[in-house]
Order: structure tokens, then sequence, then C-alpha cells
């Protein structure tokens, strides 16, 4: 029993992991392509899970999770081309302190619109109930959740590493300038990078909010594991971000095991043993910004 209490530990420590790697990963591209820390990248989270409430009223969850994220990256578009666009050469700073407004005016926007208490998210009549293999049982959302996130995560690397827009992104992040002395644009690829990004933070909103719940300060909680996770697997790596998340949620899941009140404080402690021993993260490379 105990070596399945175990496992169900570990699964829960992937499934905070997936949930982690669908934020970072969004806030790890922008950052590497733009140079822009999105310090409102968690308000998109939380966007995306209010707008989950209000679709799965007249829709129900599938409508949800199918068009909360798009909805969100449509959202991103006006968000880069009215916000971001001006900062990419500008001190970051500029940009930090841009970011930040801007997620203390979307928490207060949510507050006037859907009110300040909590809103009900239930995990869907169909995915309710327990799976049973043996002596081991867990949760059908959960399983759900985990198979969602694996499918995104299969979706972005085959869109970064198997198609043309996926070379002239990562030819951006380590050569912008040889890309435009090509003769190639790189903005319209920066505005597909951050609708890609607010619309995986989105997703997590969606798939999160029957567990997590929806309230107006939701965004602020995840942005500080999201920049643990980035900070950990290095800034401009695709598969350190992906390490990082699994890593922080299998040690975060093994801790709660053991000694629950360190569960929170051991992705911090990580972070400080890659700080001393690899300031770059794990997997992180030398990235530059575009002009």
């Amino acid at each position: 029993m105990q070596i399945v209490f175990l496992l169900e530990q570990i699964l829960n420590g992937l499934l905070v992991g997936g949930y982690y790697l669908l934020i970072a990963l969004g806030l790890s591209l922008i950052f590497s392509l733009g140079g822009i820390v999105n310090l409102a990248h968690g308000a998109f989270y939380a966007i995306g899970a209010y707008l989950a409430v209000e679709i799965t009223k007249h829709l129900g969850f599938t409508g949800a999770l199918l068009i909360s994220p798009v909805l969100v990256a449509l959202l991103g578009i006006l968000f880069e081309r009215f916000l971001l666009r001006r900062f990419y050469s500008a001190d970051p700073i500029l940009g930090l302190l841009l970011t930040f407004g801007l997620a203390m005016v979307a928490e207060q926007v949510i507050r006037i619109v859907w009110g300040a208490s909590p809103l009900p998210a239930s995990i869907p009549p169909a995915l309710k109930g327990q799976i049973m293999i043996g002596d081991f049982m867990y949760s059908k959302y959960r399983l759900l959740m985990l198979a969602t996130v694996l499918v995104a995560l299969t979706l972005i690397w085959l869109l970064l590493n198997k198609t043309s827009f996926g070379r002239v992104v990562r030819a951006g992040v380590q050569k912008p300038d040889m890309v435009a002395v090509l003769g190639i644009k790189l903005q319209p690829y920066m505005t597909a990078i951050v609708m890609l990004g607010v619309g995986l933070a989105a997703l997590a909103g969606v798939l999160f909010a029957p567990i997590s719940g929806v309230h107006p300060a939701m965004g602020a909680e995840i942005m500080t594991a999201a920049f643990v996770v980035v900070v950990i697997g290095g800034l401009g790596s695709f598969w350190g971000v992906v390490l990082a998340a699994v890593l922080v949620g299998v040690v975060r899941g093994i801790t709660i095991q053991f000694y629950a009140p360190a569960g929170e404080a051991s992705m911090y402690l990580l972070m400080l043993l890659v700080l001393i021993f690899r300031p770059r993260g794990l997997l992180g490379e030398r990235i530059e910004r575009f002009e």
C-alpha cells in the first residue's frame, strides 16, 4: 500500500508539473523571442478559467476546453500589437513595469466583471469517479488532464521542430540578426508566439479550474511557480522547461509524501541548488533579442 500511495503522489507530481509546464512554456517562448518577461502571463491563465466558467454554462466543458484558449489567444494579438511591440528594443525594466501593471489592471477588471468571490467550477459528470488497476486508484479527470498536457506538448514540439514556422522561430531566438539579413521579418512570428503562449496559459486555466478554483488572484498565485520552472529549466530551452516542470512536480509530490509541510518549499530549494551550480538553468541557452 505504501508503494501504491507513492505512485499516486508521483502521478500527482506529474500532474502539477504539467500544470506548471503549460504556463511556463509560453512564458519562456515569449521571452526567448521577444526578450520580455511577461509578468501579465498569469492574467491570461485567470481569464481562460473565467471564460471557461461562462462557456461551460452554454456549451459544456468540451466547448470551454476548445473555445476559451482560442479566445484568449485572439486577445493575445491585441496584447502583442498594442503593448508588447513597443518594448522589444527598449530597456527590459520598462517591459517588466508594463506587464506588471497590466497584471494588476487585469485582476481588478476581473473583480469588477465577475466579483471578488470565487466562482464554482466542477468536474464534468462523465469524468467523475476513479479508475481501478489492482490496488491502484486514480481520478478519471486527472488522467484526462495528463493526457491533454501530453498532447499539447507533442503538438508544440512538432510545430517548433518540424515546420518552417518553427525553424524561423528557433533561428530568431539564436541569431535574430542573421534572420534579418535573410529578409525575414520576425514580427509576425512574435505575434504567433504570443498567441501560442497565452493560449497555453488559458488551456491550463480551463483544465485546472475545477481543482484549483476560480478567483481573481489565481493569476498572481501561479506566476511564482511558473518563474521557478523557467529559472530551473533555463530560458530559451524547450526541453529545459519540460524537464524542470516534471522535476519540480515530482519532487514536490514525493516531498509531500514524506513531509507535507515542506512540499511547497521543495521547489524553491531545487531552484536554489540549480542557481548555485548552473545559473543558466539545466538546459539554458544564450539568446539574443531581436530589434
